[in-house]
């Protein structure tokens, strides 16, 4: 016979009666009084329904269908916390007085006939400001070219932020490594950051932007040729820009490019780089390649490392999201920047 045109539900149901669902309640409200242990869940209610004695005990399948219809079901109170203003671990970029460029590479893209595609991607904190770069490759010194470029452009900004990609930081075998890129920045007035290594949320921005660009311009075009996919690129970051101007009306400003500027990479170390690391569990943190001594009452915490190349010292500074505006100074270490010639 066929039945496909009958409903699902049985023609009758047993509906447990309003004495024993009224007998549930009271045992849950007892245990959740006056229970030792203090379990009142189906289980526990099943438990001491039989201990007592009573007749036609629901099944704890069912007992939780009665906490669910009598809406004694306990909801879990989600703590709501207020997220922290934007570069909060930065307190000049969270007061809005400078703004933070964040950069970050994409990798692995190839246009059909195996042209391998990069693209270096930007986007400033509070400003929404974008800029990308598709290139059949991004080394440092393409890196270099471009930063100052849009900074020729744009103007610059107060932060800088990367994640410890070998283009941007250096070598990670040596120790005392200040790259190419950080020189340029440095060299600007411009302090890079470099955000915890294996930690989500520093890098959202650019990130975001990364998975908005591959969406918007990588795969919903197809590109014949890497000047095609540079010209696609080129008109929707125009189009992104005209989009988020308004947002660009209250960014902090962005300090003039030096005229007469010229970058010399064999330039004494002058000025600032931050790490922001989290602690192990001895309480020390690794940078420039080394390990650095925190605190042991702040293990596995973040922290900010500010390294002082003219006050030749290195500033930690503890991070709390829950308390944004906390930075409690927690040690100093004395830090000799390196004197030896720039290769790279």
């Amino acid at each position: 016979m066929d039945w496909t045109d009958q409903p699902s539900r049985p023609r009758h149901t047993t509906r447990t009666s309003s004495e024993i669902e009224d007998a549930v309640l009271r045992v849950r409200k007892d245990l959740r009084e006056s229970s030792v242990l203090g379990e009142y869940s189906a289980r526990a209610i099943e438990v001491e329904l039989k201990r007592q004695g009573f007749e036609a005990v629901p099944s704890v399948r069912t007992i939780g269908r009665i906490f669910k219809r009598r809406g004694a079901l306990d909801r879990g109170r989600r703590i709501r916390r207020k997220p922290p203003p934007k570069g909060w671990y930065l307190p000049p970029v969270a007061r809005r007085e400078v703004e933070l460029d964040s950069f970050d590479v994409v990798e692995g893209l190839i246009i059909q006939g195996g042209i391998d595609v990069q693209v270096l991607n930007g986007i400033s904190l509070h400003g929404r400001l974008v800029v990308s770069w598709p290139m059949s490759s991004i080394t440092a010194k393409v890196t270099v070219e471009k930063l100052a470029l849009h900074w020729q452009e744009s103007g610059l900004p107060g932060y800088v932020q990367f994640d410890n990609d070998t283009r941007f930081q250096g070598a990670h075998q040596h120790r005392d490594s200040f790259s190419r890129v950080m020189r340029l920045c440095m060299s600007l007035g411009v302090i890079p950051v470099f955000a915890p290594v294996r930690e989500y949320g520093f890098q959202a921005a650019v990130e975001s932007y990364n998975g908005l660009w591959q969406t918007k311009v990588w795969s919903r075009f197809h590109h014949d040729d890497l000047a095609h996919l540079q010209d696609r690129s080129d008109r929707y970051v125009r189009a992104h820009r005209a989009k988020t101007s308004d947002n660009r009306r209250g960014e902090p400003v962005r300090a003039a490019f030096p005229n007469s500027w010229k970058l010399d990479l064999q330039a004494p170390l002058r000025g600032k780089v931050v790490y922001l690391r989290r602690t192990n569990g001895a309480g020390r943190v690794f940078l420039l390649g080394r390990q650095f001594v925190v605190s042991d009452l702040w293990l596995y915490r973040l922290v900010r490392c500010d390294v002082d190349l003219d006050e030749r010292q290195i500033d930690f500074f503890t991070l709390r999201r829950a308390h944004p505006e906390s930075h409690e100074l927690i040690n100093t270490v004395q830090y000799i920047p390196p004197s030896r010639p720039f290769h790279g």
